[in-house]
């Protein structure tokens, strides 16, 4: 599939035949209202730009095998992320325990690489089909208790899946107010 540019950022879509399959073609996919959610999250959170990041829409087979070979968990998941870059080159967030705003003062202009290359941050697999089942059943969005479209829960896992390749975690319940807080800004603002 072409890549999506939404200035600086190229994000480069690959839609696993099992997801065409499902949902009657390529048309069917929200591919640019997925780029432009993911683009809001790489300027929210800072990334260093000119960059590219990789956005697989597959299944819960593959994200079930990716979960198991990973991170050693069973099962599938709805999102996962690969980022390619280290926390330390994304500015500080609030919430962060570990890298808080008076940690360092973040520079990320240090991992520009060679002018006119994109910098590559990484990659996020969403299983449309786990994402499909939780917006129709009513157990989307960050509570997992909510009715939307599978549209609107795509929109939140890539969002949240982009926001985890630019250094942001949930495991600490401070980082995760901050990340829930940024992500409905960044919902709220895409619609």
């Amino acid at each position: 599939m072409n890549p999506v540019y939404v200035s600086p950022w190229r994000i480069d879509p690959t839609i696993r035949d099992s997801v065409i399959d499902a949902h009657g073609g390529r048309r069917a996919i929200p591919i640019a209202r997925l780029a432009r959610a993911i683009a809001s999250a790489l300027d929210a959170a800072g990334a260093p730009s000119p960059a590219s990041i990789g956005l697989v829409l597959s299944d819960d087979a593959e994200l079930a095998a990716l979960n198991e070979s990973q991170l050693g968990q069973l099962g599938p998941t709805d999102v996962l992320s690969f980022p390619l870059l280290q926390p330390e080159a994304f500015p500080p967030h609030a919430g962060d325990p570990d890298r808080g705003p008076e940690s360092r003062p973040g520079d990320p202009a240090a991992f520009s690489g060679p002018p006119d290359r994109r910098i590559h941050l990484g990659d996020i697999v969403v299983s449309v089909e786990r994402a499909t089942e939780q917006a129709e059943d009513g157990r989307g969005g960050q509570t997992g208790d909510v009715r939307w479209s599978v549209a609107e829960e795509l929109g939140l896992l890539v969002t949240h899946g982009t926001l985890h390749i630019c250094g942001w975690d949930h495991a600490d319940p401070a980082e995760e107010r901050e990340m829930r807080a940024l992500e409905q800004q960044l919902l709220a603002t895409g619609r």
